[in-house]
């Protein structure tokens, strides 16, 4: 079985790893030259995991095209803003062709999930998500991991459980894509505003807190999009919640610590080459929550500090000043 993977950031290279290591032949594609002659030639990704070799049933490539031909299954792991455009520039996919989407987001102009935008090419029939408490290094390292495979078709979900998980990456099956991947999404808003209280020195009560009435409103979008309640309190939601709010790998969380303490999204963006999907995911959930008229004050406060230049310690003390309410309101 050959699986094809369009996309070899952090995540894209760890799921390559992880599926030739469960004995598959995987294809995957680079937009940088130098990651494809790296993993090549020396069997490690210059610029991401670039410490982890890459196995031999790896194979670079940078033609997209090539990516997709002829494989059995095609991830894409490439981030969200990109994933509409290089989707499309894949060229025709066959029409039972299984197509997972692995990103974390939304579009950024539409505002769609991500399966969605895949089901806009090849119906809804053939798509699932991946999503879950996964830092890509520690799936690169084979530590034991669990994660979601959803998709409306649960036979579908089933083979890909079978096809992709292993000991060491254990997959559930979830009928409830809505959920998954707005659990997956919304998750990495809530890990700024977490890393910005963590960056202030606000405590670990001020960190409790922010997960917890954060995963209350990626309930309510979530809900009111379609998805489950149910699915946010798994892996999908919480699970990944807890990770992205608290983990040392959590790039949402660095880069709420680093605003905190006076840099800048671009300036990280652009030394660390890595991109933290909470800052295209904010705009999307605000855009979402104004939508269905739904409640959502510390995207809110996070999107001031990001694009209105509100001062962070201002930004949460807004939050603190709200008026107090009913928990369960």
């Amino acid at each position: 079985m050959t699986v094809g993977i369009i996309g070899a950031g952090s995540w894209g290279t760890a799921l390559a790893i992880h599926l030739a290591r469960a004995g598959l032949r995987v294809r995957l594609w680079a937009r940088e030259p130098e990651v494809v002659d790296g993993i090549r030639t020396s069997r490690r990704n210059p610029w991401y995991l670039a410490d982890i070799d890459v196995p031999a049933a790896v194979e670079p490539t940078g033609e997209l095209r090539a990516a997709a031909d002829g494989v059995d299954v095609l991830v894409v792991a490439v981030p969200s803003e990109f994933f509409a455009a290089t989707l499309k520039n894949v060229g025709p996919l066959r029409a039972e062709l299984p197509i997972v989407s692995a990103t974390k987001g939304f579009d950024p102009e539409r505002h769609l999930r991500m399966s969605e935008v895949v089901a806009e090419r090849v119906g809804l029939g053939r798509v699932a998500a991946l999503s879950g408490p996964t830092f890509a290094r520690e799936v690169a390292l084979g530590l034991p991991t669990a994660a979601v495979i959803a998709s409306r078709d649960e036979d579908l979900a089933l083979g890909l459980q079978r096809r992709l998980g292993s000991r060491e990456l254990r997959l559930y099956t979830n009928r409830d894509i809505v959920g998954v991947e707005a659990g997956g999404a919304l998750k990495n808003v809530i890990a700024l505003a977490t890393g910005l209280a963590d960056g202030l020195g606000l405590g670990e009560n001020a960190r409790a807190a922010l997960i917890t009435r954060g995963l209350a409103e990626m309930t309510r979008l979530a809900v009111v999009l379609g998805g489950a309640p149910a699915t946010l309190a798994g892996l999908a939601g919480l699970g990944d919640l807890v990770l992205t709010c608290t983990g040392g790998l959590s790039r949402n969380r660095a880069l709420g610590i680093a605003l905190a303490r006076g840099q800048t999204a671009e300036t990280i963006e652009r030394e660390t080459r890595m991109i933290a999907e909470g800052v295209r995911t904010v705009r999307s959930a605000l855009a979402l929550a104004e939508r269905h008229g739904v409640s959502m004050p510390i995207c809110a406060e996070v999107g001031a500090v990001l694009f209105e230049g509100k001062p962070p310690r201002e930004a949460l003390a807004a939050l603190l000043a709200r008026t107090a309410t009913r928990e369960d309101a």
